[in-house]
């Protein structure tokens, strides 16, 4: 089932929402670290997830 995660970059601290089945990489918006990478149709998440949000 794909959801929304609200996460938070663990270098700046910077909290935002990302889709957990990217199809490309996600980065930070501030400091542009990776945040998730796509793996086989689901979403490898390279940070701290405060919320599944549905």
């Amino acid at each position: 089932m794909s959801k929304f995660l609200r996460i938070k970059c663990e270098d700046c601290g910077n909290e935002q929402v990302i889709f957990n089945r990217p199809a490309s990489v996600v980065r930070c918006l501030v400091c542009g670290k990776t945040v998730e990478e796509p793996k086989g149709g689901k979403g490898l998440v390279k940070t701290r997830i405060l919320e599944v949000l549905e």
